[in-house]
């Protein structure tokens, strides 16, 4: 996918884990639902790296991490859906970045989109993608979608994570 870069730092150069986490929190980010049918199975999780990669082609990005339990499942699918989520939807997105519950039970509202993958109820906006592209990159997985589908539902405010916490925005008064 890219050519790797010459080492330009030293690995005594890099910063601590803590600290580049703790640097890496006062960024506010948007948040999203992946969502995929595997062997007939709903998988999904939740993504706060979601990002626009190009215009032509449309293109999206997240990345999961390589420790993840849903990502096995989700890897083989041949498609995927991005759920934006709107603010009001912290607990969808709570419930999609919890381990061992049935993450597709009540609450949770969805139906099946048009190629299979489950579409989140009374979200923003659902992007329907096939896979373009993967790499591994650090202890994550890039995973670059082409958009097929796009669907927008409400123009509202959407969910953000910052500082460890799910938020929502506040538009500046001279904006």
């Amino acid at each position: 996918m890219t050519d790797t870069l010459p080492d330009r730092t030293l690995p005594d150069r890099a910063v601590a884990a803590d600290q580049f986490r703790q640097a890496l929190a006062v960024h506010a980010s948007g948040v999203v639902v992946i969502t995929a049918q595997s062997d007939g199975i709903p998988v999904g999780l939740t993504a706060t790296s979601f990002s626009s990669v190009s215009l032509e082609p449309p293109l999206v990005s997240f990345y999961v991490d390589r420790s993840s339990t849903t990502w096995p499942q989700l890897s083989t699918a041949d498609h995927f859906a991005v759920n934006i989520l709107a603010s009001d939807q912290a607990d969808l997105a709570s419930r999609f970045a919890r381990r061992g519950i049935d993450r597709f039970g009540a609450p949770t509202r969805w139906r099946p989109g048009p190629l299979g993958a489950p579409l989140l109820r009374d979200v923003s906006a659902h992007l329907i993608c096939l896979p373009y592209e993967r790499a591994e990159v650090g202890d994550h997985v890039l995973v670059v979608g082409l958009v097929a589908e796009a669907d927008v539902h409400n123009t509202g405010r959407p969910l953000l994570y910052h500082q460890g916490r799910f938020g929502r925005f506040l538009a500046h008064p001279d904006s």
